[in-house]
């Protein structure tokens, strides 16, 4: 349009070309976390705008530095008082959003720079929406519209700078919301400046999708106003479960802020880059938690990945109340050193613990007391009048009284030794063994093993009773 002023832009305005960014879906850097809703630097030609009224604002085609075809709408009718130009966009779904931001490109000629237009001619422009839930096509009117704000410019070009072709490119941008209706205009109100409109992005924020402390977060659409946080309850990874609530809050600028809860790996998995992962063979994690998968304990493996425990190796156990962190362990071997001596009808028996205690501490012992009225080859149990001091069974100390005995009789006794896992062992106890013959009742006599066999002193080893034409002196109560 030809205009007392002059040109709002010269036919090629190479300085601006590449100075308009051009931006598709969602973005990053600078401009992270926004979706774009409209973007006209990506439209070839006409805008689709509605002009009001016609001698108003003008569609015009540039082309940039490069050649590259871009399209502006310009007015400049600072001639006339009262103006009154409105130049509004095609209706943008909001696509969810709450709040959306309008960035806009312009420049503004400084009144200063005109002659004759001093008290008609502007700097600023006025910028406005309104939402509806479908297209009103043409139908919209002033009065439907919200004002936003007043835009000015932060610098405007002359006609000298439009001689060396150097315009001053202004951004702007302004939040619009809330917003609840499907869709929304915005519109340009000019007011009687010299000003052309470069480029529109409608665009609003959200805080992207992440996993944080194990907890999936999916994306997240920012609040209604500046200040607003959206909090948003994240869904704990694969193997993992919760140890507290996980929740993050999405803030305006659409960040998330400071985690609140966490998800921990479950048994037979660790943290591996945001993720939960098995165990590797040979290791195991018995409980949910921060902790890594630990080796399989001494003497157990695991079988297959994601071990909560490793099994115990052939011939080794764990007993019910052992924690997976502890060896497999088995059943001790036999006490050693085991002696007896008898006094009349009863007999102290006194031992070593085993050589091999099957890698427990605690290790307790049972006596098996078997009478043998003809050979050691028929023997019975023990009758129940039999006495054993302090115990029969689950003896902790290496020595026992057994007293009650039948005069003149053959015994057998058995001390076994036992620790946590015996009873989960299929193979018999180990055991030591002695034979005794007691004495008569109320006379002090020499204990008498069995097979006999005499030492120089006279005094009876283990193995069975002594014939009656080898018994030893009386004092011979203390052999072994």
């Amino acid at each position: 349009t030809d205009l007392p002023c002059g040109p709002v832009l010269p036919p090629t305005w190479g300085l601006l070309g590449g100075s308009v960014a051009r931006h598709r879906g969602l973005t990053s850097s600078r401009l992270r976390f926004t979706v774009n809703l409209l973007d006209t630097s990506t439209i070839h030609g006409d805008w689709g705008w509605l002009t009001y009224p016609a001698h108003g604002w003008d569609s015009i085609n540039e082309v940039d530095e490069s050649f590259r075809p871009i399209h502006t709408y310009q007015v400049c009718n600072v001639m006339s008082p009262y103006q009154n130009n409105w130049l509004r966009t095609s209706w943008v779904p909001r696509d969810g959003a709450r709040r959306v931001y309008a960035e806009i490109k312009f420049t503004l000629r400084d009144c200063n720079s005109m002659p004759g237009v001093l008290g008609t001619c502007k700097e600023t422009f006025n910028l406005y929406y309104l939402e509806s839930d479908r297209d009103l096509g043409a139908s919209t009117q002033e009065s439907q519209f919200l004002k936003i704000d007043t835009i000015a410019a932060d610098e405007s070009f002359t006609g000298a700078d439009l001689g060396v072709r150097r315009l001053k490119l202004n951004t702007e941008v302004r939040g619009v919301g809330p917003l609840s209706k499907r869709g929304f205009y915005l519109a340009f109100q000019d007011i009687g400046a010299c000003l052309a409109i470069l480029s529109l992005r409608i665009y609003y924020k959200k805080c992207p999708a992440m996993v944080r402390n194990l907890a999936a977060f999916s994306e997240a659409v920012t609040g209604a106003d500046s200040s607003s946080l959206v909090e948003v309850r994240g869904q704990c990874v694969r193997h993992s479960e919760e140890r507290d609530t996980p929740k993050m809050y999405c803030s305006a600028e659409g960040e998330w802020l400071v985690p609140i809860g966490k998800c921990v790996c479950s048994a037979g998995y660790e943290e591996r880059r945001d993720a939960c992962v098995a165990c590797e063979l040979g290791f195991y994690k018995s409980a949910p938690g921060d902790q890594l998968c630990a080796r399989c304990p001494p003497h157990s493996h695991s079988a297959a990945p994601a071990a909560q425990a490793c099994r115990c190796d052939l011939s080794y156990y764990r007993a019910a109340l052992d924690p997976p962190s502890s060896a497999c362990t088995r059943p001790p071997s036999a006490p050693i050193n085991l002696i007896s001596s008898v006094n009349g009808t009863s007999v102290t028996l006194e031992w070593a613990p085993p050589l091999d205690p099957g890698g427990r501490s605690d290790i307790t012992y049972n006596a098996v007391c078997r009478r043998c009225p003809w050979a050691l080859s028929h023997c019975e149990a023990c009758g129940s009048g039999t006495r054993f001091v302090p115990q029969q069974t689950s003896l902790v100390q290496a020595s026992l009284l057994v007293a009650n005995l039948l005069a003149h009789m053959n015994y057998s006794f058995r001390i076994e030794a036992v620790n946590g896992v015996s009873h989960l062992s299929p193979e018999p106890r180990q055991a030591a063994v002695v034979n005794i013959t007691t004495n008569q009742a109320g006379r002090r006599r020499a204990p008498c093993p069995a097979p006999a066999r005499l030492r120089a002193s006279g005094k009876c080893l283990a193995g069975g009773p002594c014939p009656p034409h080898q018994h030893p002196e009386p004092e011979a109560h203390h052999a072994l």
